[in-house]
This record gives C-alpha cells, sequence and structure tokens, in this order.
C-alpha cells in the first residue's frame, strides 16, 4: 500500500514575551498544533523597537525599555543555541510573567534559565545590547509583513501574515480549530485587512473556554 503523504502547514509566530495577548494567542496556536499538522517557528519582536520613534507617556517607554530584558534573553538563547530552545524558553517566561505574574526581570531570568537547564551566563545579555541587532531584525522580518501599524503578535501562514488574532481566554478543542480555520480563510484573500471590535474583558490565562 502506498504511503499517504499528509501536507504540514508552515507557521511562523512574533511574539514579545512581556505582551499578555500574544501569549494568550500562542496558547491558542498550540492547542491547534495538538489537532493540526502545522509546523510553528517561534520568533521575537519588540515592542520597545515598535514603539521606539512613536508618541508614547515617557513611563510607557520606559516600562518597554526596562521590558527588552525578555526578547534580549530569547534572542541570545537562540543565537548560542537553535531556534529549539524559544518555545521552551517562551513558555517558560510566559508561566512567570503572565501566569504567576512576576514582574521582576531580576528574579524570573536566573529561575527560568535554572529550570530549563540553561547556562546562567545567557542572563548577562539580557542587560546589554548584545543580542540588540539580532531582535532587531527578527522584529524587522515579522513586523514588515502586516506593517508598522500593529503590534504583537504577528503570524504567517503558508507565507500569509497577519496581527492578532486578540482572544481572551484562548479556546480549546473544536473551538480553536473554528477559530483557526476562520482566521486563516480570511488572511488568505488578497482584499482583507482589517475586523476589529472595542475588547470587554482584559487577558484571562486559567479559564479555558469549553468545546
Amino acid at each position: 500500500m502506498d504511503k499517504i503523504e499528509t501536507t504540514r502547514t508552515a507557521v511562523d509566530f512574533w511574539f514579545d514575551p512581556n505582551c499578555p495577548w500574544a501569549w494568550m494567542t500562542s496558547r491558542w496556536v498550540e492547542e491547534v498544533e495538538r489537532h493540526r499538522d502545522l509546523d510553528v517557528t517561534w520568533h521575537v519582536m519588540s515592542l520597545f523597537v515598535l514603539n521606539e520613534h512613536q508618541d508614547v507617556p515617557p513611563e510607557y517607554k520606559e516600562r518597554l525599555e526596562q521590558g527588552q530584558v525578555y526578547p534580549r534573553l530569547v534572542t541570545a538563547a537562540r543565537l548560542r543555541l537553535g531556534d529549539q530552545v524559544v518555545k521552551p524558553l517562551y513558555d517558560a517566561l510566559g508561566e512567570h510573567i503572565h501566569h504567576r505574574q512576576e514582574h521582576d526581570p531580576a528574579q524570573v531570568v536566573p529561575a527560568v534559565l535554572a529550570e530549563l537547564g540553561l547556562d546562567a551566563d545567557l542572563a548577562d545579555a539580557a542587560w546589554t545590547d548584545e543580542a540588540d541587532a539580532a531582535t532587531r531584525e527578527s522584529h524587522r522580518d515579522g513586523i514588515e509583513r502586516v506593517g508598522q501599524d500593529v503590534g504583537t503578535p504577528v503570524i504567517a501562514v503558508e507565507g500569509t501574515a497577519f496581527f492578532g488574532p486578540v482572544i481572551s481566554p484562548a479556546p480549546k478543542g473544536q473551538q480553536a480549530l473554528d477559530l483557526w480555520d476562520g482566521i486563516v480563510a480570511a488572511a488568505r484573500y488578497p482584499g482583507f485587512f482589517e475586523l476589529k471590535r472595542s475588547r470587554t474583558v482584559g487577558p484571562i490565562f486559567d479559564t479555558a473556554a469549553t468545546d
């Protein structure tokens, strides 16, 4: 009997570890990946880089600059260890930052490196500009696919890129698949650009949508 070839879908996902909405969307993609043949490659982008030339309040810009610690860390780990370290590192950071609501990078970074058995000296790159050029290049690669007037996350499916979706909470089971199919179908239409409504809830990290 001839072997049946299955077609896998190439997906690229750009995230800033600081962003709770990107985290929510990443959990949705992870759920879809359990049921569909996806090859997901995870990439860093940066809310600081996205907003550095924008007219934003000084305190917000300072918070974004401080948040560069996490994109730098993920990028430095990728440069040293390869793409395969990006998702586990993102997962661990997200657990601390979003689920545990730990907001001190000086505590989060060493804890995450220890959990994953990664070299502690990777933390050095988080507070220097060592990985900045590579972080900016990864950010540019993602944002140029969708334009400057969006945020994080950016997803590309077989080369077709879009911002979002912004969801809360992350759906599970058939709901996750239905949302995936609908959004991918819309994004593949060349004339489709925007669909939006005001958010009425904040990030819901622990409540799962029903099937």
